[in-house]
């Protein structure tokens, strides 16, 4: 009789273990689907700003506008 109350001591253990787990499984599944959601945003924000963003072209052209700029301003 006390092997039966041992076992089933040892049973319900592993089945609040098994509750807890699976409720831990739902919180971490809902945080992940949180966390895709912002990475998504902040991925479309950051393509949008990639689009706006310079070229290493332009970038160059500037550069050499600029240095025109204060070769002039350092004549004068």
């Amino acid at each position: 009789m006390a092997d039966n109350k041992m076992l089933q001591m040892i049973l319900d253990r592993i089945i609040s273990l098994e509750k807890k787990v699976g409720e831990g499984n739902k919180e971490l599944k809902t945080e992940i689907l949180e966390n895709r959601k912002r990475i998504e945003k902040f991925g479309v924000g950051l393509a949008a700003l990639s689009d706006d963003a310079p070229t290493v072209e332009e970038f160059d052209e500037l550069d050499k506008r600029v240095g025109k700029l204060e070769h002039q301003l350092a004549a004068l």
